[in-house]
């Protein structure tokens, strides 16, 4: 995907572009432009070809239908083979006039490419999940996993991740994932010692997945701890590691890492992604209120996640005002919601936020009050309120939440003066992290740059740089329009 730039694209080679914009392209012909460009792909060795394949496969995906898939299969395999066999046991058979016209008219290859087989099947696998068959897709999928455990060429390395993805989606789907933890493990081992870096990231992240869907956190964190670590291929797989980074790093207190991580996947997703980033930001605003700070309101109001996080915005507001019941009657409310997000337990942990909030306003409105009255105010429903109380204040006094003393013989809280909040080291806190996340955010984009080779020794000429703007113009719009089906 990073060589769009560096590697100059043959003019003379056909694209399924000219097939994709025509006013009435057919499918068909269109699945067999992609498949002559991952042909020339594979015999170039431009992996480049096989990733623009794929971007135009996905968009082809609401179009696809059994007789067309009968009519690639026949023109993209060897009638016959096992491979073509197998796969058209799973297409419903349709006598269909396009597809006797189309298979008519196009004569099969002599050999099948391991490059095509491969993208036969993730034809046929997304095209079985559309239907809803998911127990014929989990069996097309271990099928097209086999064939790869044979395969070691580097063109075939983006096929296979997406073929990873739709293998754990199948039986994700069905409520099978346990069952090919093994095999992804086997398939992520392999991927190491063939150094298939995107087979690494895809499979890591999948695992990842899968250990984090049984709630299996310790396990998580070893394999990601152990796994190797190199630069990002893929944008999307990245964004997928820091928001299962973030989870983690959550469920182990480390929220300050946890924030950072689910910041930045948020940030990081495409625009498409809505149900992506709608979860980082559920996530990302738990954390936040773990640590004390209260989210702005226009976190909540981004565009399309109004209705997704008004539960966590009611919440937020509860933890704001530090009211216990409304804390409680919110917990309550939206108990489903946060069951299916998988925060219900991280809520549970913020009632002690929502009580020191409580007594940090307390501690502001008054400069001496009773252990009585504070345990009326936070609302505390304890057999013990004053102990209780007592409790809570001195805690909070330990940790520096609040400036007071406590009066033990007669019962008070003694609230110390406010100073100015400038005389103390929370304006140099506050611009220290900005100039940090400004520095890393300049960081990243100096090591995102490409260049053209040999760019400082030869002078292109105004072909060539007409060329190359062509590649970037090209190349700044796929990733504008990253497939929401990425995530």
């Amino acid at each position: 995907m990073t060589q769009d730039v560096e590697m100059k694209e043959q003019p003379e080679q056909p694209t399924p572009s000219s097939s994709l914009t025509s006013p009435s392209p057919s499918t068909l012909q269109c699945l067999k432009d992609i498949a002559a460009l991952i042909e020339t792909g594979a015999y170039t060795r431009e992996v480049r070809r096989i990733v623009r394949a794929i971007r135009w496969t996905i968009q082809l995906r609401k179009n696809l239908k059994a007789s067309v898939l009968s009519a690639f299969l026949n023109f993209a395999l060897v009638p016959g083979s096992d491979v073509h066999s197998r796969l058209s046991s799973y297409v419903p058979k349709e006598d269909g006039h396009d597809m006797e016209v189309d298979s008519a008219t196009s004569a099969p290859t002599k050999h099948s490419l391991p490059e095509l087989e491969i993208f036969c099947y993730l034809v046929v696998l997304i095209f079985l999940i559309d239907q809803k068959r998911y127990s014929e897709a989990k069996a097309c999928s271990s099928g097209g996993i086999a064939r790869l455990r044979n395969l070691n060429r580097r063109t075939v390395d983006v096929l296979a991740s997406r073929l990873y993805y739709y293998y754990s989606l199948s039986y994700e789907l069905t409520g099978d994932l346990a069952e090919i933890r093994g095999n992804l493990l086997a398939l992520h081992r392999t991927a190491t010692l063939r150094h298939d870096e995107l087979g690494q990231e895809t499979l890591l992240n999948l695992l990842l997945r899968n250990y984090l869907h049984y709630n299996l956190y310790d396990q998580a964190e070893k394999l990601r701890s152990k796994a190797p670590r190199f630069e990002a291929h893929s944008n999307q797989q990245f964004c997928r590691y820091l928001f299962y980074l973030g989870k983690i790093r959550t469920i182990q207190l480390e929220y300050t890492d946890a924030k950072e991580s689910l910041l930045q996947a948020a940030r990081k997703a495409p625009i498409s992604a809505l149900g992506f980033r709608v979860q980082c930001n559920k996530w990302a605003v738990i954390v936040r209120l773990l640590l004390g700070e209260i989210p702005e309101r226009t976190v909540f109001m981004q565009k399309g996640m109004e209705k997704a996080l008004r539960p966590y915005f009611e919440l937020t507001n509860a933890v704001r005002i530090g009211d216990l019941e409304l804390f409680k009657s919110v917990a309550e409310k939206f108990a489903t919601t946060f069951s299916s997000d998988g925060t219900k337990n991280l809520i549970v942990r913020l009632r002690h936020n929502v009580i020191r909030t409580g007594l940090r306003n307390i501690s502001i409105s008054y400069s001496k009050i009773s252990l009585v009255d504070v345990a009326k105010k936070l609302r505390l429903d304890s057999p013990n309120p004053i102990a209780d109380a007592e409790s809570i204040v001195s805690k909070a006094i330990r940790d520096g939440a609040i400036d007071a003393t406590l009066d033990h013989a007669n019962g008070w809280m003694l609230s110390k003066e406010t100073g100015d909040i400038y005389s103390t080291n929370e304006p140099q806190i506050a611009f220290n992290s900005r100039i940090a996340f400004c520095l890393n955010m300049h960081n990243e984009a100096v090591r995102a740059l490409r260049f053209p080779p040999n760019s400082h020794k030869e002078k292109e000429s105004a072909e060539k740089r007409r060329e190359r703007q062509l590649q970037e113009q090209e190349l700044a719009k796929h990733i504008a329009e990253e497939d929401d089906d990425e995530f």
